[in-house]
């Protein structure tokens, strides 16, 4: 999985259609391979990302869950940890 595609589901506040946005467009990037589209195929990029965005809203408006919603905060901390696990603290030895 893409790692810059973040969980969107069961978030207190809830999701915003700009973060739905945001994941689409790294999932269309994911899956063209293209950063930035060429000309030739910025529209069917750009309609891949509407398409996704809106499909997604719907997948996440009709989920359910009776556990507790997530905090923001509480899963960044989470995500530093696993980073500094796997990458280290961001000090070299020299």
């Amino acid at each position: 999985m893409c790692r810059n595609i973040k969980m969107l589901f069961n978030f207190d506040p809830p999701v915003t259609d700009e973060e739905i946005r945001a994941a689409s467009l790294q999932f269309v990037r994911k899956v063209s391979g293209f950063n930035k589209p060429s000309k030739a195929n910025e529209a069917a990029f750009g309609s891949a990302v509407n398409e996704i965005a809106a499909v997604s809203a719907r997948l996440l408006r009709s989920l359910e869950t009776n556990a507790p919603p997530r905090s923001r905060e509480e899963e960044a901390a989470k995500a530093r940890a696993r980073n500094a696990e796997r990458f280290g603290d961001g000090r070299r030895a020299g």
